[in-house]
């Protein structure tokens, strides 16, 4: 009797925890059904590649924000918030494999570039300056290198771009890679891991310690935590992120010396993605080019981003 009874309150435990569970997720997601639909209304543009999504924010002189891994037209315009506010016009598109922008044959950031250059081309605009973080940076350069032409000016944030001597990363096991490509597909299991640990994720997905984000001001706390979150639903973005894992792991050695555009790399010392040398680089081979090196805040500059932003609007303003 006794037996019974536990088996039937640990079976009632477990039901209600499941539906509780359940009700976190459904809430979880509609909040990042919610997030996008804050984020802007997003348009769509002929491309030699396939038709990209794209938002629009602002009002003033025109940016192009190119956004990171797990990101999309929303976490561009997240991340350019204070440029918006700023008086700059910033463009975020979603990039190949995010949200509503496909994934055509060829997804390598030379091909990104030319499908973003027909997005200018379809807004009117000849020639922009371009920031691009992290994974971002990569099409970012591309622009700028082999389009020099439609690039007034480059900020690379935290770039996930080649380093001199740096091997590429060495591939996943069989078991690894088949976690990695079902995990990136499953917003339920994305959401348990959040659900789990944020502060694991802040410091893997993130590059992030922890502790930062714990010190930062409730702003800068909010701000991560959209950063975080953002990557749902992440089974429309999980293409990309693939694709930006490959490229980032494999960056080309693009002639940086060759680059014309006023040219601005910003890092933290401990990116735990390491881009504080892929920054250096950057500085030490674009002719003229300018760096901003922080000793903390890690991926995403926590605790730093009024700071960040403020030098980004006063070197657009100066090119």
């Amino acid at each position: 009797m006794r037996r019974r009874v536990f088996l039937t309150g640990t079976a009632l435990a477990a039901a209600a925890a499941g539906l509780a569970g359940w009700r976190d997720y459904d809430r979880v997601m509609t909040g990042a059904r919610s997030a996008l639909a804050a984020a802007g209304r997003p348009r769509m543009a002929p491309t030699r590649h396939g038709p990209a999504e794209y938002a629009e924010a602002g009002e003033g002189p025109p940016v192009l924000m190119l956004h990171g891994t797990g990101g999309g037209y929303d976490q561009g315009l997240l991340f350019a918030r204070r440029l918006i506010a700023d008086g700059f016009r910033v463009i975020a598109p979603s990039r190949f494999g995010y949200l509503g922008t496909g994934f055509p044959a060829d997804p390598s950031p030379f091909v990104q570039a030319e499908a973003l250059a027909d997005l200018l081309d379809h807004l009117g605009l000849a020639r922009v300056p371009v920031i691009g973080g992290s994974a971002g940076a990569l099409p970012a350069m591309a622009m700028a290198t082999g389009q020099p032409q439609r690039v007034s000016a480059l900020v690379a944030a935290v770039p996930a771009s080649f380093v001199p001597g740096r091997a590429p990363p060495p591939p996943p096991d069989a078991i690894a890679s088949w976690i990695i490509r079902r995990g990136l597909r499953s917003d339920v299991l994305i959401w348990g891991a959040l659900r789990l640990s944020e502060d694991r994720l802040i410091a893997t997905l993130l590059a992030t310690d922890p502790a930062l984000v714990h010190a930062a001001s409730p702003d800068e706390q909010a701000r991560v935590r959209a950063i975080l979150y953002g990557i749902l639903p992440v089974s429309l973005k999980y293409r990309g992120l693939l694709n930006d894992a490959f490229w980032a792991g494999h960056p080309p050695d693009f002639p940086l010396a060759t680059i014309s555009a006023p040219t601005l790399a910003i890092s933290a010392e401990d990116d735990r993605f390491g881009t504080a040398e892929a920054a250096r680089h950057i500085a030490r081979t674009v002719p003229g080019a300018e760096l901003m090196m922080l000793p903390e805040g890690g991926h995403i500059w926590a605790g730093h981003d009024a700071k960040v932003m403020a030098r980004i609007a006063a070197f657009l303003r100066q090119v």
